[in-house]
């Protein structure tokens, strides 16, 4: 399964913030760590805003955060709130599925099988599981906490 573009930017916005949670972040500083589009990270920030992930402040002095502790965000949640559909091959989707075989097709149940064991194991880990190198994850992305240590 490959996660959509979208989704792996809203995790790497959770991984930032996460690094910082002493201050805000803007959605411009989180771009230029990643070499990212500012575009592209501003629908991000707002559906992860719109599902309660993180906190926007507007005006001067402002910017986003951490809704939650990293501990209480569950990177499967992020995932089913991110990607556009889960359909790992046509058969999964019903209205526009043309494969002949889907019918008797055993292949199915066993990806169906491989995809609920993927979301298990993203639902057992939390954005705090994923920051337990923040040292080395700060000092990749340059962030000013790592930058004033």
């Amino acid at each position: 399964m490959q996660l959509t573009l979208y989704t792996d930017y809203s995790l790497r916005v959770l991984l930032y913030l996460g690094l910082v949670p002493e201050r805000t972040a803007t959605i411009t500083e989180i771009a230029r760590a990643y070499g990212i589009s500012r575009n592209h990270l501003v629908k991000v920030v707002h559906n992860l805003s719109i599902h309660d992930f993180i906190q926007t402040t507007r005006g001067r002095g402002g910017g986003i955060g951490l809704a939650r502790p990293p501990e209480e965000i569950v990177i499967g949640d992020v995932v089913r709130h991110t990607e556009v559909n889960f359909n790992l091959v046509e058969c999964f989707n019903r209205e526009l599925n043309t494969c002949p075989i889907a019918m008797a097709c055993v292949l199915k149940g066993t990806l169906h099988e491989a995809q609920r064991a993927f979301m298990a194991v993203l639902d057992k880990n939390t954005l705090a599981d994923v920051l337990t190198n923040s040292d080395w994850l700060r000092l990749a992305l340059r962030t000013k906490t790592a930058l004033a240590s």
